[in-house]
């Protein structure tokens, strides 16, 4: 069951080389189990039972499994995000120099661990707009095959390099595409001959960097794997498949899959925006409910927040907080922080621990070391429009934003038995400080 998880999730991934990518891979995975896309310009009409999605800009996605019996409703919210630190394509993108080489111009995407992009077979996926007739239509684009590298400098031109270096986005990390052979154009040639397109359809792109290194599982006893986009996609792919499982009658359950968490989530796809809120705020009303209805169900509500933490580094055990640190294939992750960075408190750590206790599967903590500041997700944010209890919970991986990570074998099984778990379970506010939590139903 753990290995059957992991090579899911690791083919998902190989499937997904952009956030659009994986959006529509998550698009298709709901359509099959007979979700209706909902579209944010049109009526909806929604009706108890009913299963719908709707996506925003082809790069965030949200889920909503409506009950059957909604006397005293409330939202079961999982949000992770799709988005991974990259580096996009600008768009007059090649670079000729001295007439032997042709790079493409690039520009970082969020805080990437530069040094794990050299040396590497590299490539561009993403999305492009093409012209047919008088419309504008989004085509997905993968170029499958190895395109493009990021040469390091030899130690024998840069002597210090192993005694610390910073890389230069611009200068260091832009990638070769051709040589002395290449002609200015052939970039643009090669995404219309793609898509099987004339040049001149081709009217704008968002184009990232992806690592061509195939996913792996690997160890003395095959217990880690590692991938390109483990952060969030791991905990994205196992949300759904919780989400796919898991069932109440009186819950609205939502998954929801966030774009551009990694550059501060304040877009109009991310989780600051009023993507959940409008979601939310609509499908009460297409329910006939009312303004009150919807503001008593919030009450009740509770989210998993739900974004891959850190695990003590073998070679560095002293970077981790000394009693709240955790490992690869021990279990889910709990993560809290006294300035709210995470939105987990006592109240939601107590009701995860009891989902947990139910999957039967394993939870640890994590908290950052106290004279370090660690990052933060998307819980907190989301909840700055829709304000309900929530947990920041995750999964350990090392090389975190590497373009190659590493995670356990064991968690993503974990994940999606907590996800299914939370799924088919109603909680409720009974009275000040009593929750209500209730068999699958």
């Amino acid at each position: 069951m753990y290995r059957q998880s992991s090579e899911e999730l690791l083919s998902f991934l190989q499937k997904s080389p952009s956030v659009f990518h994986a959006i529509s891979n998550i698009k298709e995975e709901l359509a099959s189990h007979g979700y209706e896309e909902l579209l944010e310009g049109k009526k909806w009409n929604i009706v108890p039972g009913g299963k719908y999605f709707v996506n925003r800009n082809q790069s965030s996605i949200i889920a909503v499994n409506v009950g059957t019996d909604l006397e005293e409703y409330s939202f079961h919210v999982a949000a992770s995000h799709s988005d991974c630190p990259t580096f996009r394509v600008k768009e007059n993108a090649e670079i000729e120099v001295k007439g032997k080489y042709t790079q493409l111009n690039t520009e970082g995407y969020g805080g990437m661990l530069c040094a794990t992009w050299f040396d590497k077979p590299l490539s561009v996926a993403g999305r492009v707009m093409v012209k047919e007739g008088n419309k504008i239509v989004t085509k997905l684009l993968n170029i499958d095959r190895d395109l493009l590298l990021i040469p390091n400098v030899a130690i024998h031109m840069n002597r210090a390099v192993n005694d610390g270096y910073k890389y230069n986005k611009q200068v260091d990390l832009l990638p070769l595409i051709g040589g002395a052979g290449y002609k200015k154009g052939e970039f643009k040639k090669l995404i219309a001959k793609e898509l099987g397109v004339d040049e001149d359809a081709v009217y704008g792109s968002d184009l990232y960097l992806y690592n061509r290194m195939a996913p792996a599982i690997w160890g003395a006893n095959e217990e880690f794997i590692s991938s390109q986009h483990l952060d969030d996609l791991q905990c994205g792919f196992a949300a759904l498949k919780g989400f796919l499982k898991g069932n109440n009658a009186k819950n609205i359950n939502v998954y929801a899959c966030f774009d551009n968490e990694e550059v501060g989530s304040s877009t109009k796809q991310g989780a600051c925006s009023t993507f959940l809120y409008d979601v939310l705020h609509r499908v009460n009303s297409a329910l006939g409910k009312t303004e009150e209805d919807y503001y008593r169900a919030i009450a009740s509500s509770f989210m998993l927040s739900a974004d891959n933490a850190h695990a003590v580094h073998p070679n560095h055990p002293e970077l981790t907080d000394v009693t709240n640190c955790v490992y690869m294939n021990e279990g889910v992750v709990v993560k809290m922080h006294a300035e709210q960075k995470y939105t987990s408190d006592a109240v939601s750590i107590a009701v995860f621990r009891e989902l947990c206790d139910r999957a039967e599967i394993p939870v640890q903590f994590f908290a950052n070391r106290s004279d370090a500041a660690g990052g933060s997700t998307l819980g907190n944010i989301s909840a700055t429009k829709v304000s309900m209890s929530a947990v920041d919970i995750g999964l350990p991986q090392l090389a975190m934003h590497s373009s190659y990570e590493t995670a356990g074998l064991r968690d993503t099984y974990y994940m999606i038995k907590v996800m299914e778990t939370f799924f088919g379970t109603h909680i409720s506010e009974e009275e000040s400080g009593v929750l209500g939590i209730d068999a699958c139903m």
